[in-house]
């Protein structure tokens, strides 16, 4: 059944994310965002659904965290920070999104899956998350891949980047709870009420 190779693939490919962590990049990037006084998360398209997910944990632990695009955000300044989400690192609102934010002074932490990227070389702290993403498609050898057993068509398009992004910075999460003294009874208080 392809959906099993598919659920296996996606989760080989998170369950291989913590062989990239580096230990240095994780504290300095808790120490940007547990520093600054507003944090901004995006992405485009899923990316922008697990920059949410995280923006809702940061605000959890009581982090004033905003969602780049949403009608509240407020203006960007010099002591706040901007965590984006671009497998590629080429996607061109985030890019653009992040030069307006470090021209305005702030910091700018990135997770990508090439750190050489556009997106990575603006960035303060660049944090790699491995996963095929969209530019990674290539169809000339797609019958070379399936016979040697390379199913990673079956998780399309960004799917194990995004997948493991959402995961990894969950993983930060737990990070950041411990660094700020945090229990999950804090996060339950922070937690909307309007459900």
């Amino acid at each position: 059944m392809l959906m099993k190779t598919a659920i296996n693939a996606i989760l080989k490919n998170i369950e291989s994310a913590s062989d990239y962590i580096e230990e240095d990049v994780i504290t300095e990037f808790m120490e940007v965002l547990t520093s600054s006084e507003n944090v901004f998360v995006m992405g485009a398209g899923r990316s922008g659904l697990a920059a949410k997910a995280f923006g809702m944990r940061l605000v959890h632990l009581g982090i004033s965290a905003y969602v780049v695009g949403e009608t509240i955000s407020p203006a960007i300044y010099e002591d706040d920070c901007i965590l984006a989400i671009s497998g590629s690192g080429e996607t061109n609102t985030i890019v653009s999104a992040v030069k307006i934010a470090k021209n305005r002074g702030s910091k700018a932490l990135s997770l990508t899956s090439y750190p050489e990227s556009s997106l990575g070389k603006i960035s303060d702290v660049v944090m790699l998350v491995q996963g095929r993403t969209k530019i990674d498609v290539d169809d000339e050898d797609y019958i070379k891949r399936q016979i040697e057993g390379n199913y990673a068509s079956l998780t399309p398009l960004g799917t194990a980047f995004e997948l493991t992004s959402l995961i990894f910075l969950d993983g930060l999460i737990s990070e950041l709870m411990y660094k700020m003294g945090k229990t999950e009874y804090d996060l339950k208080y922070r937690h909307t009420v309007f459900e």
